[in-house]
């Protein structure tokens, strides 16, 4: 993401795992303040660590004071296997996070993902609080809700959404989030990869983030 970007391996079930770590500036925050980790869209149609909403996310968090780490899925760029359907995606998400709470003990945790990988963090997320560890705040953009089997969500979620998201209908999202009583932020134009209204997504999580 940029010159600091730190890039490393970590060995999960179906081999090597290629991540990438940005901290925040340390002359603006001494030391991180949380650990964040972030989800790339589906990896059989082009998604990678490197999508242009995972970085967005990325620079929100690092911003925020979060360590921030982004991870390639299986079959991507330098990472090994192929494609569980979020299965194995999901168990290697777990891996990572583990991995860095090592590194970074002690720090509040934050899920962020963005088509694909919403799915997969929700599915953690779900895992977590199974285990009594769970993340304090998901943020989940263009929600994979009617692709996937989206699980229910934390009533502190952060979603935003694109009114003209034809990958992923506002539809959808709105039909999963009716019976959890869910609010899901809609910018208004934006298209599914927020063509042009990526800055929305860096304003938005960072004003109610700091409601949390």
């Amino acid at each position: 993401m940029n010159a600091q970007t730190e890039h490393f391996l970590i060995t999960g079930p179906a081999g090597a795992l290629q991540c990438a770590l940005d901290l925040p500036d340390p002359e603006m925050i001494a030391s991180p303040i949380g650990l964040a980790l972030v989800a790339h869209p589906h990896p059989l149609y082009g998604g990678t660590m490197d999508n242009k909403v995972a970085q967005t996310l990325a620079r929100t968090f690092t911003g925020l004071g979060y360590a921030t780490v982004r991870m390639n899925f299986r079959g991507v760029g330098e990472s090994a296997g192929t494609h569980d359907a979020g299965v194995g995606e999901t168990d290697d998400m777990a891996l990572l996070l583990e991995h860095m709470r090592k590194r970074f003990p002690g720090l509040p945790v934050a899920l962020a993902g963005f088509s694909f990988g919403t799915f997969v963090q929700a599915c953690l997320q779900q895992r977590l609080m199974a285990n009594n560890q769970a993340a304090e705040r998901l943020v989940l953009v263009g929600a994979a809700a009617g692709k996937w089997a989206m699980p229910e969500i934390p009533a502190n979620t952060i979603l935003i959404h694109g009114e003209l998201d034809d990958t992923i209908p506002l539809s959808a999202v709105l039909d999963w989030l009716r019976p959890q009583d869910i609010p899901v932020t809609v910018i208004p134009g934006a298209d599914h990869f927020f063509h042009r209204r990526l800055h929305h997504i860096k304003q938005l999580v960072s004003s109610l983030w700091d409601k949390n």
